[in-house]
């Protein structure tokens, strides 16, 4: 005769087949979403946000226009998700480089390092920031970016700051000048930087390193002070 307690640990630890099949539908259709989400932020890239359609993700998923908005109620939700999964990445590796407790230079070595490691696996998200921030800023919906973008120039800044009294960087240059001129080209390399080429992101960040600690000229600085 079966135990009384065999049974009542089987019914504990049974996955039926109506379970199993339960979730694999919510995990295909995770998966689905996620790719329509990359097909849809290669879109965007391309075209721009304001001139890709609903259509055209559709088309470029094999699927029709209603069936889309299944998964979501707009393109904007699209794109939302598209640029708050590259945000909350970078703010986070940023944050967790700033915790280390380094010394400035290494800090903001390392921050740079995180910004071209971004040029691959975010290359849509950044290009999307690139070509339509001023428009979907205007919305209330990305008021995150804002904040975003103020978040991150104070990391930058604190940091170049700490290195100015510390000693290791030069006091004549002023930090929120020297964060964007070091922000657009981290960005704008985007537009240029191809994966299997010469460099990859880790060789280019060593690149823009050595040219920013180090310098182009060599001998004496020729520099005057502001």
């Amino acid at each position: 005769m079966e135990d009384v307690t065999t049974r009542k640990n089987s019914g504990a630890t049974a996955t039926t087949p109506a379970k199993r099949q339960r979730a694999t539908s919510s995990g295909t259709a995770s998966e689905r979403r996620d790719h329509l989400v990359k097909l849809a932020a290669e879109l965007f890239a391309r075209k721009g946000f304001q001139a890709t359609t609903v259509r055209e993700i559709a088309d470029e998923a094999g699927i029709l226009s209603g069936s889309l908005y299944h998964h979501f109620d707009s393109k904007e939700t699209i794109v939302d998700e598209v640029l708050s999964t590259f945000l909350d990445d970078l703010i986070a590796r940023y944050r967790a480089a700033l915790e280390s407790g380094g010394e400035p230079r290494a800090v903001l070595s390392e921050m740079v390092r995180i910004g071209f490691g971004t040029l691959e696996p975010h290359r849509a998200a950044i290009t999307v920031m690139q070509n339509d921030w001023n428009y979907l800023r205007q919305f209330e919906r990305f008021n995150y970016l804002v904040k975003a973008e103020d978040e991150v120039e104070q990391m930058w800044v604190a940091q170049i700051k700490a290195g100015q009294a510390a000693g290791q960087f030069r006091a004549d240059v002023d930090p929120k000048l020297t964060y964007r001129m070091i922000r657009d080209t981290i960005w704008v390399a985007v537009r240029w930087f191809r994966p299997g080429g010469r460099l990859n992101t880790t060789g280019l960040a060593e690149h823009y390193i050595t040219v920013l600690f180090d310098g182009l000229a060599t001998g004496e600085r020729t520099t005057q002070k502001a």
